[in-house]
Formats: structure tokens, C-alpha cells, sequence
């Protein structure tokens, strides 16, 4: 008879870290493919399987609550599944989409997204709001919604009632650029290729640039889906960025004892790999295809696990200041991205 005393072999700690962790897994992969199947109902499939994941899970876990049994697998799925389904991000972005895109329009996405970000910080510290909330509403508001609030909190290190409320803010104003972008082409007297850039550079996730840039014609729709992912390729600096300046803060003296640094975000550098792997190899569209579906459900896997972990309570105690930071964010971008394409391009 083995020892008790004896230290367990690294494989029987796996293989008791597996089984504790399916339940959790089954229950965030449960509610992602629930997210797939609303978005078959009609008007619902205007919102990414990754938000209707989130809602969803924070319904649960407030109407009937989430079992203990299941805490295991909910912070794998917060975790591990949310870093690979970043790093499988990369294929769905390529370096020719940047040239197709050109210099100006590249040069109105990057100007934009910095002054985007850096005016949400600047106005939520004179708001009072959390600077860690308000870093996760800039990195959502401008660069990719969802996926950026996640990855941008590897670095900052919110709380998961943070997170979700500004997941739900960037899904409320990006949902709401999504209905009146289409309406303003005319208006604002903008070609099919402005309206485009426009919107992949200033609406948020880019399901909703699809659905809105595609309004104007299938010129305005493929330019604008270019724009937004050379957008979404200024996830990985932004977060290497945050965790630079996160790490060198850490290294300060603080009570005559070094603070803990926060770990880097190597997976934005598998982020990147995979990036450059696409843009030199072939892949089948058939296979992109069902990569970016994987991609997705790990994502909103993540994203209910999110959900799971969200107490409304928490939410109710941020008050209305955030929504209202995310609001002024909304605006900024959207008139600050114009006024660059008008003049610019």
C-alpha cells in the first residue's frame, strides 16, 4: 500500500485537475454553444456569440447561482481558454490586410485608437472613475469590444464585476453605432470606402462593423471589415504596452518591500506568431472558417465564465459614472475618427 505521506505524481495532480474542472467547463461550454444557438433567431444574430455568452452567464449565476462544484473549471475557462482563443485570434488577421488598408487609413486607426484610449483615462480620472475600470472601457472602446476589455485585463488585473460592466458598456454603444452608422452616409456625404474606414475605426466589436459597414455596399462592407481588423492587430502591442508599465510601477519600493510583478502577456506574443504564420502560409478558407468558429466559441466560453463570476449587486454599487465614461468614450471616437477621414482621407 503507497505511502499517503508520499507526494503525489505530477500526473495523477493533472488528471485530478481535469476531473475537477470538468464540471465548470461543461457549464461554460454549455452556455457557449447556448450563445451559437440564439444567434439562429432572428435580430439576435446582430450580437457576437461572445455577448449573448456573458448575458447568459450572468443570468445563471444570479437567478439560480453557480455551483461551487464548478469553480474549478470557471477559472480554467477565465484563464487557459481565454489565452488560447486570443493566441487562434491571430488567424483571422494578416499583413496584407494592412497594406490593402494604406498608409493614411492606417495612420487614422492608430491615431485614433491612441487618443481614444488615452482620452478615457484622462476623463475618468477627473470622473472619479476606477482607473483600472476605466483602462478596460478604453481598451474596449478603441480597439475590438469584448475581446479587448479580457485581454487588457491579463495586465490590469480588475475585478471580475470591472470586466463585465465594461463588457456591457462597449456592447451597449457599439450596438448602438451599429443601428445609426447606416443611417449617416448620406448625410455626412461620405464614399463607400470613408464610410467604411470610418466604421471599422470607431465602432466597437467587429460583428457590429460587419452588420453596419455592409449597409452601404459590399465596397463599404469589405473595406470596413479590413479597417477593423487592422485595428484588432493593435491588441497585442496595447497589451504588452499595459504590461510593461504595469511591470516597472510593480518594481517601485513600496513599504521598504518590492511589490510583486505582474506576469507578462506572453500570449499576445503567440497572438502575434500565429499573426505572421497566416500571413505567409495558405490556409483553406474552409479551414479559416472553422478556426474562427473555434475561436469564437473559446472566446465565449471565457466570457460566460465571466458571466459566472458577475454579481449584479457589484455592478449596482459601480454607480452610473462608468456608463457615462463609456458613453463620452463612444462619442469621442466616433467624432474624432471622422473628423481624420474627412480631412484625411
Amino acid at each position: 500500500m503507497s505511502d499517503p505521506a508520499q507526494p503525489r505524481s505530477a500526473g495523477a495532480a493533472f488528471a485530478e485537475a481535469v476531473i475537477a474542472a470538468l464540471p465548470g467547463l461543461t457549464l461554460t461550454g454549455g452556455i457557449a454553444l447556448g450563445a451559437f444557438a440564439l444567434r439562429q433567431i432572428p435580430g439576435v444574430n446582430m450580437f457576437s456569440p461572445m455577448i449573448l455568452a456573458t448575458v447568459t452567464g450572468m443570468l445563471f449565476h444570479n437567478l439560480l447561482g453557480t455551483p461551487a462544484l464548478c469553480r474549478p473549471g470557471v477559472v480554467f475557462s477565465l484563464k487557459k481558454i481565454l489565452r488560447l482563443g486570443i493566441i487562434l485570434l491571430g488567424f483571422q488577421l494578416m499583413l496584407s490586410q494592412v497594406a490593402a488598408v494604406g498608409a493614411v487609413g492606417v495612420a487614422i486607426i492608430l491615431v485614433t485608437l491612441g487618443a481614444t484610449f488615452v482620452f478615457t483615462k484622462a476623463i475618468g480620472r477627473v470622473m472619479g472613475v476606477d482607473p483600472k475600470l476605466a483602462e478596460l472601457i478604453g481598451a474596449g472602446t478603441s480597439i475590438c469590444g469584448a475581446s479587448a476589455v479580457i485581454a487588457t485585463n491579463t495586465v490590469t488585473g480588475a475585478k471580475d464585476s470591472d470586466v463585465a460592466y465594461a463588457v456591457a458598456c462597449v456592447t451597449v454603444f457599439g450596438s448602438l453605432a451599429m443601428l445609426l452608422y447606416p443611417l449617416l452616409p448620406g448625410l455626412l456625404h461620405l464614399s463607400p470606402r470613408d464610410f467604411g474606414l470610418w466604421s471599422g475605426a470607431s465602432i466597437h466589436e467587429i460583428a457590429q462593423v460587419v452588420a453596419a459597414a455592409f449597409q452601404d455596399g459590399p465596397a463599404a462592407g469589405q473595406f470596413g471589415t479590413v479597417a477593423k481588423l487592422t485595428r484588432v492587430m493593435m491588441l497585442a502591442p496595447l497589451v504588452i504596452g499595459l504590461g510593461f508599465v504595469a511591470a516597472r510601477k510593480a518594481s517601485a519600493q513600496v513599504g521598504g518591500a518590492p511589490r510583486k510583478a505582474p506576469p507578462m502577456p506572453w500570449f499576445v506574443l503567440g497572438f502575434i506568431a500565429v499573426m505572421l504564420l497566416n500571413s505567409v502560409i495558405s490556409v483553406a478558407p474552409a479551414q479559416k472558417a472553422q478556426i474562427v468558429i473555434l475561436t469564437n466559441f473559446l472566446l465565449s466560453m471565457a466570457l460566460a465564465a465571466m458571466g459566472l463570476e458577475t454579481d449584479f449587486a457589484k455592478l449596482r454599487q459601480e454607480g452610473i459614472k462608468p456608463l457615462m465614461l463609456a458613453a463620452f468614450a463612444w462619442i469621442f471616437i466616433a467624432g474624432f475618427s471622422l473628423a481624420l477621414v474627412k480631412l484625411f482621407a
